[in-house]
């Protein structure tokens, strides 16, 4: 239940146009003080823009914002953070060479003040820290710190700042089961001390634990609002995609030759992703999933296997040939039956000048059919786009539009039809799902599910452990660089997981 009746914070009517697509069309949300409002949508319905427009990183095209009764004008953030208003965004605001301290301090600097006591500053810092039990070692760099203690100076940035209410945008996204739970406990801890807080997220279960309500968007438009305790998991997603979700279990699968293997894979970069000695193999029509909390060597396995980063040493064997690891080539690993969903979408898996054609032939510019004497095909071209866009359900299905004004989840869809339609021996898939609301993750599941039956062999790494669990045939867990332990997915849940990928030998299968 919602601890107040009164609004503090209203936002009517709000439209947010770019180009011919509208983001937010006539909008409303309302925010009470103390309580967890989480706002729920699909990818691309419109919940990040009407977050960045209260936070002032967007101006509305139409609509009004109230704050205690009053019209405000929020220009910038500097205005936002003028009224109270803090973000922590999913990609944290953070300079990695930078001290915790240093960091929060950033931009706190008044005119009229000759300097900084920097003493008495991390005396501040940790003040509002210890308050809402949100403690670090101010001293200590970002880039030394945990992604959970990271998104912890996120959040006393805002408040030292001032904020009294608080944007969290996908906060969990990149959690340990662990994390998540600490961080729910420093939202209790804030509203308890009367600060507001909107909940950007996809996570239905999340949502249901920790808001008192939910607003619901779908394609720019306000579905409702709803207190959290009379809507169930299954009623908010049907409002998210108006269908229900499928949840057919995958069907079961029976012991075939191993098609895929990595042994004795080494990678040396200097730092502590190196991956030392990793072995493993994966049958035909096989799921390996991979559980790990970020920056323990998964993306450089992932990077050496694909040949991005050649291995220091070790061998890939792909459908019976061998191949040196440390001379590895992206083509070779594709020329083998080799295909690679990457974690960063926007920066390694696609070109988002480009458009949605040009993306689904970046990896086939060497087929015959579409370069003909150096010279593009473009009929073939647009003909391939369009039977792709089609099966995958690309949205919109226009093959000339620029991929970057499409949403995280159709973007995605672009990558899986590139990557997946021919069929390949093996797939890489790096979290895949991160970042994708149900309707989106339902999708790229289905399509992995699709492979499996066809004999493809998976590596899936994840950090959604219950996904994990739910869509691997098996799971290794990685730890500094290592492959720590082994799980069934049939005997093992996601508390027993999330401590084994922090190190603990708890639950280990």
């Amino acid at each position: 239940m919602a601890k107040q009746v009164q609004s503090m914070l209203e936002m009517k009517d709000i439209v947010k146009r770019f180009g011919s697509v509208i983001a937010d069309d006539h909008v409303n949300f309302d925010l009470r003080k103390g309580e967890i409002h989480a706002l729920l949508g699909e990818n691309g319905a419109g919940k990040t823009t009407l977050m960045n427009i209260l936070y002032g990183l967007y101006k509305p095209d139409e609509g009004n914002i109230f704050l205690n009764g009053d019209t405000i004008n929020i220009n910038s953030p500097h205005d936002a953070l003028s009224y109270g208003i803090g973000m922590v965004h999913q990609n944290f605001m953070l300079i990695d060479v930078f001290t915790a301290a240093e960091n929060v301090a950033l931009g706190s600097w008044k005119p009229g003040e000759l300097s900084m006591d920097p003493k008495a500053v991390e005396r501040a810092i940790l003040q509002v820290a210890q308050k809402y039990k949100l403690e670090f070692d101010p001293a200590a760099l970002i880039e030394d710190l945990p992604v959970g203690v990271q998104q912890r100076v996120e959040i006393v940035k805002a408040l030292y700042r001032g904020a009294r209410i608080l944007i969290l945008d996908e906060p969990t996204a990149v959690l340990t089961p662990q994390e998540t739970e600490d961080l729910f406990r420093c939202m209790r801890e804030l509203t308890a001390d009367q600060v507001s807080i909107v909940f950007i997220s996809h996570k239905l279960e999340e949502v249901k634990e920790i808001s008192d309500r939910v607003t619901v968007l779908r394609n720019g438009r306000e579905v409702g609002t709803f207190d959290t305790q009379s809507i169930s998991e299954r009623e908010m997603a049907l409002k998210m995609i108006g269908r229900n979700l499928d949840t057919t279990p995958k069907p079961p699968r029976e012991t075939q030759a191993r098609n895929f293997e990595v042994e004795n894979l080494v990678v040396w970069n200097g730092g502590d992703q190196n991956t030392r000695r990793i072995s493993f193999e994966i049958e035909k029509g096989e799921i390996l999933g991979v559980a790990g909390i970020d920056g323990n060597g998964q993306l450089e396995l992932a990077n050496a296997i694909t040949g991005i980063h050649p291995a220091k040493q070790g061998k890939i064997i792909i459908d019976g040939r061998s191949i040196n690891a440390s001379q590895q080539t992206p083509f070779d690993f594709t020329r083998f039956g080799g295909a690679y969903i990457p974690q960063d979408r926007k920066n390694t898996g696609l070109v988002l000048d480009f458009n949605v054609a040009e993306n689904l032939m970046l990896k086939q510019f060497t087929r015959s059919e579409m370069v003909k004497k150096g010279f593009l095909q473009h009929k073939v071209i647009w003909e391939n786009a369009a039977r792709l866009v089609k099966d995958y359900d690309v949205r919109p299905p226009n093959p000339e539009l620029e991929l970057g004004k499409f949403s995280g989840g159709n973007q995605q869809k672009v990558i899986l039809a590139r990557e997946l339609h021919q069929e390949p021996v093996v797939i890489v898939a790096c979290y895949p799902t991160r970042g994708l609301d149900v309707g989106a993750t339902e999708f790229v599941c289905k399509q992995l599910i699709y492979q499996r039956s066809r004999g493809a062999c998976i590596l899936f790494f994840s950090n959604e452990l219950e996904e994990l669990i739910n869509i691997s045939d098996r799971i290794i867990v990685m730890h500094r660089g290592e492959i720590t332990g082994s799980a069934d997915p049939e005997n093992v849940n996601v508390e027993s997981l999330g401590l084994m990928m922090m190190g603990k030998k708890e639950g280990i299968a």
